[in-house]
């Protein structure tokens, strides 16, 4: 190796003729090389480095060749020819010798060219030296920098893995954190093994390499003779240093996997408060046996991942727990309800490091109704955990049944808050509740602190309906204000509504509206099947990620397959209740508009209110109010009002103030046809209206 320029000792230009005892106080034999002649004398002390006598050496530097092998000799030519070409003053190189007694010696050597006037080379004067010393103290510092760095470089591999194992929530997330490439590879390891401790066998989770599963080894028993079973046996690690030791010591495995062609591996078991829940094993295919930092290295590590998969393992468990409950409280099925498409999605939420968390209270549900009608509700219990859901389950089976004992949806929307109220829990909910007649399209809707509903209509065109709203459920009773307000809208054959929670609507950065109008233009150009919208809406919640789980219902009005008779559209109409009365009325104006009998709207809402008030006023109980559309040779329209009285009406003469026993007057005047119906214990009221062709 050249070394040109450097020296132990730097030799001046004024050099002394006799510098023997600087030499020999260094160790250092002196050549003098005459460059015309080809002689070169040599120093006793260069003959011992040499380890020739005098009298074997005869000034000739071809003599030394028994002394310097080939491909040395070679190298310090070159060194030398290159250095008197280019005009250097002085050379350097480090090459080995060979003593008498066949070892090989490292000797380094310093040359000075001396020239003349004309820049020829015509003596070379230098030193030698034994070197072997100094490049064994040079080569082991460099090991021992090797070494302290390799230490370092596994040691910082280990704390990387270990900070990211720290954010793993489930066992295959410990495993793709070992397998990264910030993992367990960087130690050396070509590829891991991993299994789970149950019921006394040992469950095969990450198998290694590619296409290695060995047959038989999914599933294997604590005593049988596998590396995986016996660390899990002995609670140590099981460290093999070579082919040979796995072939020896489990033979069973060995031919299974010799095409992996491992020179090593260590299995390492994961124990947790002295039990083994499981076993990791690296496999190498560049190294031959652990020094005992590795090993403890290794050892040190497997408790680290020990820990996490401890972690992973109770989050997982929770998660079942979790999504088990919540699936019990959510529908089940979703019943078909006649003349309507129906869809309904439901995500959880993801929300990184906390267990237990990817749950909380959203929920959907559709309830069928007498007449042909059917109510669907979207609702949001405050929170993310199990509580939220046990609330969230509750409130939904009184919905139902509020829902289905026939109570307008204010009424429904009213009593489901009183009943949160009076959980005694400090969890509030949202809700929209939408009943819909689906034969005529009308569609009556409450809003509890819920965010407003969507229609697509047949056009593709989609817009936000604004519902009014009352107070969250549970705060309304708290603070007294339990009026619900209802919307009616009519949903045409065709026309979609959407119902969702703000999981769906809610974006990092944005305010409502602008997510209201993120999901409008989604449903612009979404899908026409309302099942393929529900998963492009819930694949964009997924990819947009979040912290808040998404409830989605979409229920369409189906065209009808050929001309319409006996629609109806029915409503229960409770005494004491001041708003029945005027939604009953809405609802009937909006019914026949939507059926297209415009012309005689005013006077079958007068008709039917008087026949309302009337059953409320003269009988004890509610009144139930039934519209119904005929076609045929004309159209009719037929209205019913029945009470639980037997007492049939009869015509007062109006009192002197005018303003009461007109009632039937105005039903015989208004009326096409009226009459009277027994019905059980009680009777019926109805009467018809002759309605133009809207075509």
């Amino acid at each position: 190796m050249a070394d040109r320029g450097a020296s132990a000792l730097s030799l001046p230009d004024d050099w002394p003729a006799h510098p023997d005892p600087i030499l020999v106080l260094n160790r250092m034999g002196s050549f003098d090389w005459d460059l015309d002649t080809g002689l070169m004398q040599m120093d006793a002390q260069a003959h011992e480095v040499f380890d020739v006598r005098a009298d074997e050496y005869d000034d000739h530097p071809e003599t030394l060749a028994k002394r310097v092998p080939p491909d040395e000799s070679r190298r310090l030519d070159t060194a030398v020819s290159q250095a008197l070409k280019d005009g250097s003053e002085n050379y350097g190189a480090y090459f080995r010798i060979r003593r008498r007694d066949g070892s090989l010696r490292w000797t380094h050597t310093q040359g000075y060219i001396r020239r003349d006037d004309t820049g020829r080379p015509r003596r070379i004067i230098g030193i030698i030296r034994d070197a072997t010393q100094e490049l064994g103290e040079s080569a082991a510092r460099r090991d021992q920098a090797a070494q302290d760095e390799a230490r370092r470089w596994q040691t910082s591999v280990v704390e990387l893995t270990t900070a990211a194992l720290a954010h793993a929530r489930t066992v295959q997330d410990v495993i793709d954190v070992l397998k990264d490439t910030h993992g367990l590879t960087h130690l050396g390891a070509a590829s891991l093994v991993m299994g789970l401790v149950e019921a006394g066998r040992i469950r095969l989770v990450a198998e290694g390499p590619a296409d290695s599963f060995v047959p038989g080894t999914r599933v294997t028993r604590i005593d049988e003779p596998y590396p995986m079973s016996e660390a899990v046996r002995t609670l140590g690690p099981c460290f093999i240093e070579s082919p040979q030791e796995f072939a020896e010591r489990y033979p069973i495995l060995w031919p299974h996997i010799t095409d992996l062609e491992i020179t090593s591996a260590a299995y390492l078991p994961l124990i947790v408060q002295a039990r083994p829940i499981g076993v990791v094993g690296l496999l190498y295919s560049d190294r031959y046996g652990f020094t005992s930092e590795e090993r403890n290295i290794l050892v040190a590590l497997g408790s680290s991942i020990a820990q996490s998969l401890q972690r992973a393992m109770f989050y997982e468990q929770e998660m079942d727990l979790a999504q088990g409950l919540q699936q019990a409280m959510l529908p089940r099925t979703i019943p078909s309800v006649p003349g309507a498409d129906v869809a309904v999605r439901y995500r959880a939420a993801t929300i990184g490091g906390s267990v237990g968390r990817d749950i909380g209270g959203d929920w959907y549900d559709l309830i069928p109704l007498p007449g042909g009608r059917v109510g669907a509700v979207i609702g949001d219990v405050q929170g993310h955990d199990t509580h939220a859901a046990a609330v969230m389950g509750q409130l939904r089976i009184v919905l139902r049944a509020y829902a289905a004992e026939g109570h307008p949806p204010a009424t429904v929307m009213a009593r489901a808050s009183v009943f949160l109220h009076e959980l005694d829990t400090d969890r509030s909910a949202t809700c929209l509740y939408a009943e819909a007649d689906l034969t005529t399209g009308v569609l009556q809707m409450v809003r509890a602190g819920h965010i407003d509903p969507l229609v697509r209509h047949t056009d593709g065109s989609c817009r936000r309906i604004t519902v009014p709203g009352g107070l969250p459920l549970g705060l309304s009773a708290e603070f007294g204000r339990l009026d619900y307000p209802v919307g009616t809208i009519e949903l045409d054959p065709g026309d979609t509504l959407l119902l969702c929670t703000d999981g769906l609507v809610e974006q990092p950065g944005a305010d409502l509206d602008d997510g209201m109008r993120t999901l409008t233009a989604l449903v612009d150009t979404g899908p026409e099947d309302v099942r393929d919208l529900a998963d492009r809406l819930i694949d964009v919640a997924a990819e947009r990620g979040g912290d808040d789980d998404v409830a989605l219902l979409l229920l369409r009005r189906r065209p009808p397959d050929g001309p319409q008779s006996g629609r109806r559209l029915q409503r229960h109409v409770a005494p004491g209740d001041p708003g029945a009365l005027a939604e009953a009325r809405h609802m009937i104006r909006t019914a026949v508009t939507g059926w297209g009998a415009d012309e005689r709207a005013d006077e079958i809402e007068l008709v039917a209110d008087e026949l309302i008030t009337n059953a409320l006023m003269h009988t004890e109980g509610s009144a139930v109010v039934t519209l119904r559309a005929f076609t045929g040779s004309e159209r009719r329209l037929r209205v019913e009002v029945e009470d639980s009285s037997s007492a049939l009406p009869r015509r007062r003469e109006a009192g002197d103030s005018g303003v009461s026993g007109r009632g039937l007057l105005l039903v015989e005047l208004l009326t096409d046809v009226w009459g009277v119906e027994a019905r059980g214990g009680g009777k019926a009221v109805w009467c018809e209206f002759v309605v133009p062709d809207s075509g």
